[in-house]
């Protein structure tokens, strides 16, 4: 692989996604991205070539870079989600090649859920369909910040102007029903590489950026939340026998930052106790810091001692989360099993895990013309819809469109522990008060 040069300033990390129907392209353009970038291994190269005989027809085929489950390549589709990881000197990249078809938008959901933009690939030829829409509409239910519409193929739509814009503007038409705010339409041709790394020739009338330098230009640095500091506790750090006697009453809390900003001699508020202390030490991975943010991960000593446990919160006095044991949420369900009024789950948020029941199905999402169908019997595999919820012990949460962190949850089935659907909380009806704002401060 080519090496790159070191940049002169430090280099940031995009999470993205790719999703759209079957067979729009979607690992064929990030084999593409990755070809095209000189992002790829000798060994990797040479396995493509192998290959080109048996599922490319004498050509190299792309899609084999990510298409890595033998069913995948039999099929031609992509079933479960691939991670694939290349930098620029100008970003690194972390890649979620999600699958396609209706029968796995579960993967989809899965892949999208830590991303900061989202590429929705639009066959030029078929134009906008359901899939694209359900896509859309996932993205937007993710609170996913950026929104890529890749029109691929248009080398079998004759390069033609005019069906972009005619994909464009239809669109536009529902976008405005969605919670997107920094959408891009790029033409392009994955198989062809036309404005995927560089800009087409062919394609004269498009004006923009080519795909990667959107990629590398998009701006990123507001879309972790940085007000309202939130520290799910992970782990009680007691180190033992230590050989620094200075750590011998040494007693930390440890997680990462899922919210705004800490700083030594920071007040912070215990969760679900309510008490109140001051952050006297922050130590980060490379030693004792002034201060942390969202998302670092850090061990926070405080000036009191406090009965503070795994899955407890940490945050910010001023702006503290929501706690309540009756939820309101949208779930994606990941579960053969449908989802249920009156069945019992574990929920598992930030670093806790209680038990929890359904108390009512509120409506289901439905995607032909992204209307709510309401009081809906269940919630079958891949449903979306809004649910109400109670647990067996008060969370600490906030929004999930306010931070993604602490307004997210995953349902788990008690008797095989496997994960039957994926929550976004709506905002509690009450904040936490200090019951004893006094305290050490």
């Amino acid at each position: 692989m080519i090496s790159l040069p070191e940049p002169a300033h430090p280099v940031d990390l995009l999470r993205f996604n790719t999703c759209g129907s079957v067979d729009d392209g979607k690992s064929t353009l990030i084999g593409r991205l990755l070809y095209d970038s000189k992002s790829l291994m000798e060994d990797q190269l040479q396995a493509l070539e192998r290959s080109a005989d048996i599922t490319g027809g004498g050509h190299i085929n792309l899609a084999n870079l990510t298409d890595g489950l033998r069913a995948e390549r039999e099929q031609g589709i992509t079933i479960d989600v691939a991670y694939r990881y290349f930098a620029t000197p100008h970003r690194k990249f972390i890649i979620a090649d999600t699958p396609g078809h209706v029968q796995y938008t579960r993967n989809m959901v899965t892949g999208a859920s830590s991303a900061n933009l989202s590429i929705v690939l639009v066959d030029a030829r078929q134009g906008v369909i359901e899939q694209s829409r359900r896509h859309t509409s996932i993205a937007s239910l993710l609170r996913i910040p950026h929104l890529v519409v890749a029109v691929n193929k248009m080398d079998l739509a004759d390069w033609s102007e005019r069906r972009f814009r005619e994909i464009r503007d239809e669109f536009e038409t529902f976008l405005p029903r969605l919670d997107i705010k920094d959408v891009k339409f790029i033409p392009i041709s994955a198989l062809d590489g036309d404005n995927v790394v560089k800009p087409s020739r062919r394609m004269p009338w498009y004006g923009g950026p080519t795909l990667l330098h959107h990629l590398e230009s998009v701006h990123i640095g507001s879309d972790w939340n940085l007000t309202g500091f939130r520290l799910p506790v992970q782990w009680v750090n007691r180190p033992e026998n230590p050989s620094d006697p200075e750590l011998h009453d040494f007693r930390g809390f440890s997680g990462q930052i899922a919210g705004g900003i800490v700083r030594v001699g920071q007040p912070v508020i215990h969760l679900p106790s309510r008490l109140c202390s001051r952050v006297r030490e922050i130590h980060a991975a490379d030693g004792p810091v002034d201060e942390a943010f969202c998302p670092q991960s850090v061990t926070l000593v405080l000036e009191d001692d406090l009965d503070i446990s795994r899955g407890d919160m940490l945050a910010e006095l001023d702006t503290p989360p929501g706690a309540s044991a009756e939820l309101h949420a949208k779930v994606c369900w990941m579960h053969p099993r449908p989802l249920q009024k009156g069945r019992k789950y574990l929920l598992k948020h930030t670093t806790q895990t209680v038990q929890a029941i359904v108390t009512s199905i509120e409506n289901r999402l439905d995607f032909t013309d992204l209307e709510p169908e309401p009081a809906p019997s269940e919630l079958a595999l891949n449903d979306i819809g809004e649910i109400r919820l109670k647990t067996s012990q008060p969370l600490s949460f906030d929004g999930y469109a306010s931070n993604r962190l602490t307004g997210s949850f995953i349902l788990i089935e008690p008797g095989t522990n496997a994960t039957a659907g994926a929550g976004m909380l709506f905002p509690p009806n009450e904040l936490v008060k200090p019951e004893y704002a006094d305290f050490a401060i």
